[in-house]
């Protein structure tokens, strides 16, 4: 489908939260609202946290159970089910665009979307009637994950809708020594991601461990703001990184759940 048939989709970064998000009295509501003032996706493409492997993977093409990578929580949580029919044509093009030298793509037909899908999608698309394709990060550095990025950017004019889920603070240990309330390297992060963003100071964003205010303590591991670089490549590659705008802020169980929009 061609790009005047087809309006062009932003691409997004979002912190998915956890199961225990559904009982949220503001998220959701953030995330419904998010969604309805987007363009209709023909597709999804989700990069989440919650799988690394290498080479790149593609998820199921067709509707497989969810992966309830988790542990602790109630039953219930156990019980969401999400199905979303499978994308395998988007699929094709993903493989097309990313084979190359030094760039093998695997399948993984029998992996199903994680919580780092399927917990803002029940949000944000609850009727389940869009596509859905997850592929892993095969690495945690900035600048290849941008590269990704940059080489899925013609999705965007076929209607696929972007997006890279993690958090954008992340340290569950930390927290646990911390009473009620934003931990100071939750907030410090935060208010310099806000504004390195407003910056548009992508060199910092992607050196953040050695730039950022507590950085080490905000990612103690950067699974979860990898996702924020392909996110950026795909819109640099449509030459819209620089119209980003937050669209959720604030925090959740003192982690930032900052929320971009490029585009």
């Amino acid at each position: 489908m061609s790009a005047t048939a087809q309006e062009r989709m932003p691409a997004l970064y979002l912190s998915h939260g956890a199961p225990p998000l559904a009982d949220d009295a503001l998220w959701p509501g953030q995330l419904a609202a998010w969604s309805a003032g987007l363009p209709r996706p023909k597709a999804i493409l989700v990069v989440s946290a919650h799988w690394e492997e290498a080479p790149l993977a593609l998820g199921a093409t067709g509707t497989v159970p969810l992966v309830y990578d988790f542990w602790g929580f109630p039953e219930r949580y156990y019980q969401v089910t999400y199905a979303a029919p499978g994308a395998p044509e988007l699929a094709e093009s993903v493989r097309k665009l990313l084979r190359g030298p030094g760039m093998p793509v695997q399948d993984v037909p029998d992996r199903g979307l994680d919580h780092g899908a399927y917990v803002p999608l029940v949000e944000m698309f609850p009727a389940a009637d869009v596509p859905v394709l997850q592929v892993s990060m095969p690495t945690l550095d900035p600048v290849r994950l941008m590269d990704i990025g940059r080489r899925l950017a013609p999705l965007r004019d076929e209607g696929v809708l972007i997006i890279g889920s993690g958090f954008f603070t992340h340290n569950l240990a930390a927290l646990r020594h911390v009473g009620e309330g934003v931990p100071s390297w939750s907030s410090e992060f935060d208010d310099w991601g806000r504004r390195a963003l407003e910056a548009r100071d992508w060199d910092a964003l992607l050196d953040f461990l050695g730039k950022a205010p507590a950085g080490r303590y905000a990612h103690p591991r950067t699974e979860h703001f990898a996702p924020l670089f392909v996110t950026m490549g795909a819109a640099e590659a449509g030459g819209e990184l620089d119209s980003q705008k937050s669209v959720i802020d604030g925090f959740w169980m003192g982690m930032a759940k900052r929320s971009v929009q490029f585009g």
